[in-house]
């Protein structure tokens, strides 16, 4: 495994990566005010899981078939835009409001939220890359298992992850009890969340694959 000083360089990166505002924290606060902290940590747990498979493939090889042939990366680009878009839809024509107990989006909440986490964190070609490019700078290979070591620096991103994450869940509870208490704001989280899944459709179909 990995030593304690190449851990520690690891760590540090982790931290700057996780702590700078992106796609996954915007999408994980947007579900949070939504839907509650609950959902917010539902998703960081469908993110955590698509980026362990991410080291996996990074460590099997696979990724290097986005570099290998690109029609490969293409596919999965628009498909994971096609994927945000219809989660776009499907959120404005949920029925029921969104901080209503009977809600359908509540009803489905813990299947449908971890899925819709994993599966736009594995549908997003650029983090495959981004895995590629950055894990294998801190694997040796006098250090043992490359899947080992790769499975242990998602670790440590992923328990980074959680921390700062996790403190931007909590933060954006307050701001979900705000708008609860205002009935003509009840369906503007459900709309927000909407947004983000646009917003990242197009950044991911309009962005470059550097």
């Amino acid at each position: 495994m990995p030593d304690f000083s190449t851990l520690m360089l690891f760590a540090a990166a982790s931290v700057v990566l996780t702590a700078t505002p992106g796609p996954d924290m915007l999408l994980i606060a947007s579900r949070s005010i939504s839907q509650g902290r609950g959902a917010g940590f539902l998703t960081y747990a469908g993110i955590a899981l698509g980026t362990y498979c991410h080291a996996m493939a990074a460590a099997l090889g696979l990724s290097q078939l986005f570099l290998a042939v690109p029609v490969a990366y293409e596919i999965i680009r628009w498909a994971g835009c096609t994927y945000l878009l219809y989660l776009a839809w499907k959120t404005i024509r949920s029925e029921g409001m969104v901080f209503s107990p009977t809600s359908r989006l509540k009803r489905f909440s813990m299947k449908r939220i971890f899925g819709e986490g994993l599966f736009t964190n594995l549908l997003n070609p650029k983090m495959a890359l981004f895995v590629l490019a950055l894990f294998p700078q801190f694997v040796k290979p006098e250090a043992g298992s490359l899947v080992v070591q790769m499975l242990i620096l998602a670790t440590v991103l992923n328990g980074i992850g959680f921390i700062v994450n996790g403190t931007v869940i909590l933060l954006t509870g307050h701001i979900r009890s705000r708008v609860g208490s205002f009935p003509r704001f009840r369906k503007l989280p459900q709309y927000l969340l909407a947004t983000v899944f646009t917003g990242l459709a197009c950044r991911l179909a309009l962005g470059s694959r550097n």
